[in-house]
């Protein structure tokens, strides 16, 4: 099973580097929802630009917070155990179902 390892010279870059990667996970989440909605016709071409400009300076503040505490590589190791994580569970779903999940 896949663990998350949050350790760190200092608790607060283990705390940082969990918040940022967890905050990268909902901008996508975002993206492709903003996608989807683009897609179906649901948003206006003001209300597509203003979500895109939103969308990049999310980023571009991650990015920018990731380089100034130098916390690239720990939230990249952090992103790939919280994508382990996720598979495991989807995983476990699969095979048992919801109960399994909370059998442990």
């Amino acid at each position: 099973m896949t663990r998350i390892d949050v350790d760190g010279d200092r608790a607060s870059d283990g705390l940082l580097s969990l918040v940022i990667a967890v905050v990268e996970v909902v901008v996508e989440a975002l993206e492709r929802e903003a996608v989807r909605r683009m897609e179906s016709g649901a948003l206006s071409d003001e209300e597509i630009e203003r979500l895109g400009t939103q969308l990049a300076a999310l980023e571009e503040e991650l990015e920018h917070l990731k380089t100034s505490q130098d916390l690239e590589q720990p939230v990249d190791d952090l992103r790939r155990d919280l994508d382990g994580l996720v598979g495991d569970f989807l995983d476990r779903v699969d095979d048992g179902g919801w109960e399994a999940v909370g059998d442990e």
